[in-house]
């Protein structure tokens, strides 16, 4: 018997609809309600705690590191003070608290409870199996967290494992690029991907003179063009971090094999898309404009 081979972007294609749905709990009130009652009622204070908590009572310098593309004095304002507001564990579980909550309104209950949800979870708990932890700070701060027992919980937490691990890639291959985090902001908008500059520069820190000298020094490297397109060296560089970002993630995906992948895909693609249709996210988060 033989075994289909895996295409080379099927590990692409599944991570990202695994990264939708994970992504709900960014943008959900439940979210915004757990912290709140913690006492975390800044936005990004909110998205700090909530990614690094799995990474202990960590420092401003940590988490810029392993986030890439926030602006440091924007870290330091909020990290480490988050800490003496809400102790990690305590993020942890009002993050786990606002997941179940948010899977469970967008999804509805019988989404929740369906066999399909199962088997979801345990398609992507098995493809983690094959996920390394040297190098990769996010993925192996969230592996050491317990599996949850309900199956909608054990699949975001599977998403989150899978979603970091391609993450911290990622990073490498940016690093490995000689694209900084503004930079890597830029040139992703640029391909139509990426979030809106707005949303950057509100979320991110950055100033728009900040954006300015990016882009110049992108233009400096021949990989934007005056109107802040990318050039043909500015789309093969992109196309080169993805690739490099597959490479660095295709074990788990081929840990699962072909028809694996295909499932979870399919899978976690009709959760995704309800999650969508229930306004899971913001209009105008992604474009080049």
């Amino acid at each position: 018997m033989t075994t289909a081979a895996l295409e080379p972007r099927a590990g692409r294609r599944c991570h990202n609809t695994l990264n939708s749905l994970h992504s709900t709990l960014f943008f959900s009130p439940d979210l915004a309600t757990e912290m709140g009652a913690l006492g975390i009622t800044d936005p990004r204070a909110v998205n700090f705690a909530t990614r690094a908590a799995a990474m202990g009572r960590v420092g401003p310098g940590t988490v810029t590191a392993a986030f890439y593309n926030y602006r440091y004095e924007l870290v330091a304002r909020h990290v480490p003070a988050v800490w003496d507001t809400a102790a990690p564990d305590a993020v942890l579980a009002a993050r786990a608290r606002a997941a179940d909550a948010t899977l469970r309104r967008l999804l509805g209950a019988d989404a929740v409870a369906a066999p399909e949800t199962a088997e979801a979870a345990s398609l992507a708990l098995r493809a983690t199996e094959a996920c390394t932890r040297p190098g990769r700070p996010l993925y192996a701060a969230h592996a050491d967290l317990p599996v949850p027992e309900e199956a909608h919980l054990r699949l975001f937490h599977a998403a989150t494992l899978l979603r970091e691990h391609r993450g911290d890639g990622h990073l490498a291959a940016l690093a490995a690029a000689g694209l900084d985090g503004l930079e890597a902001l830029i040139t992703h908008t640029a391909t139509g991907r990426g979030m809106t500059p707005k949303w950057i520069l509100t979320t991110r820190g950055w100033s728009r003179p900040e954006w300015d000298a990016a882009s110049e020094r992108l233009r400096g490297r021949g990989l934007l063009d005056d109107d802040g397109e990318l050039t043909a060296e500015g789309a093969a560089l992109r196309t080169g971090v993805e690739e490099e970002t597959d490479r660095l993630d295709r074990a788990p995906y081929e840990h699962l094999g072909a028809e694996g992948v295909a499932r979870l895909t399919e899978l976690t693609a009709a959760l995704a898309r309800t999650a969508a249709a229930a306004g899971a996210f913001p209009e105008g988060l992604l474009g080049k404009r």
